[in-house]
């Protein structure tokens, strides 16, 4: 049997390669790696040892361009958000259960959403999943023309022809976070704005509604942030020069909120003893060690597996269309942020 050493130094196995090693014919290999009937069980346990002592692996890709489908599901997601991150690592594991593959493209400073989508469907991607995504509805209608397109993450209003919905209920995790402050005893609650961001609306109504429910209508306060650390800071700045502070600040996600956390420890202004603090997303983020942020969880594993299940259903035919928005409802995850406040 040849030894290892018939692959070239640093060349990747071939199939032949494969072959030559288990003492089999090319298409017999090919049939053990693609699961196919046929080989004898001595013959696809020979293969399967050859295929891991010359560290052969299937070229996937190369298998689905020879085939008439794909089965990549495009992911269009923002590198500077984490919890994106976060959605990333569970749509992996939501495609991979449909039989799907995943292909990303990433929005940056110096790259667009037209960008990432355009590299998408040059990928041949049979559909798209938009984390968050900014684009107009028309845009979004445009692609969803083109192949089946899920939003992820965005309320849309009216829902964009051909466009699948899958977002948490944003206003309704403002409210389980202002609840959970209220019935800490804080009063004095303000909220960080997300701005045009998706899902800031949503928030900023929860937020409101919430207030107003336990009669703290007048004290009710928008400060502008963002999504990014640095609009948490900015904001905590703000709040920082003010001579009466808040007792407690909802930020607009885990990355904004990192933001007033760090600002407050420059400060030395501790948190949770003298204001406490919330986030929104449950990324990977709030739960470090150091961190511990009392957060609203979005369920990103289901997210994931509703905005999966949603493009398949448009592939394969499945999908109806009083099912096209699907909200899944998000729960508060209390860490070591907040608190009672002072003097209560």
């Amino acid at each position: 049997m040849p030894s290892r050493s018939a692959v070239p130094d640093g060349k990747r196995p071939r199939l032949s390669d494969l072959a030559a090693r288990a003492g089999v014919s090319v298409p017999l290999a090919s049939m053990v790696m693609r699961g196919a009937k046929g080989p004898s069980a001595a013959s696809r346990e020979r293969v399967l040892q050859a295929a891991q002592e010359i560290g052969y692996r299937p070229d996937s890709r190369a298998r689905l361009l020879r085939s008439s489908r794909s089965h990549l599901v495009g992911v269009q997601f923002d590198l500077r958000q984490p919890f994106h991150a976060d959605m990333v690592e569970a749509l992996y594991a939501a495609a991979g259960v449909a039989g799907y593959q995943i292909a990303l493209s990433a929005v940056a400073a110096s790259r667009s959403e037209q960008e990432a989508v355009e590299m998408l469907l040059a990928d041949r991607c049979e559909a798209l999943i938009l984390l968050s995504p900014h684009a107009p509805a028309a845009r979004l209608a445009e692609l969803a023309a083109q192949l089946p397109v899920v939003s992820v993450a965005r309320r849309l209003r009216p829902l964009a022809d051909g466009v699948d919905v899958v977002r948490a209920a944003d206003d309704e995790g403002a409210r389980q976070a202002v609840d959970h402050l209220v019935a800490l005893g804080h009063r004095d609650i303000v909220h960080i704005d997300g701005g045009r961001a998706p899902g800031a609306a949503d928030r900023r109504r929860g937020y409101k509604s919430a207030m107003q429910h336990h009669g703290l209508t007048d004290r009710v306060r928008l400060v502008p942030g963002g999504l990014t650390e640095d609009h948490g800071a900015a904001a905590a700045r703000t709040l920082l020069a003010e001579a009466a502070r808040p007792t407690a600040v909802l930020a607009f996600n885990d990355h904004c909120a990192i933001g007033v956390l760090d600002t407050f420890l420059r400060a030395r202004i501790p948190v949770p003893d003298e204001i406490s603090v919330v986030g929104f997303d449950d990324s990977h983020l709030a739960r470090l060690a150091h961190v511990q942020l009392t957060t609203v969880g979005q369920e990103a594993r289901q997210l994931a597996r509703r905005a999966v299940s949603r493009a398949v259903a448009r592939l394969e035919g499945g999908a109806a269309d009083d099912e096209r928005e699907v909200v899944v409802t998000p729960h508060l995850v209390i860490r070591s942020t907040t608190r009672a406040p002072c003097g209560s």
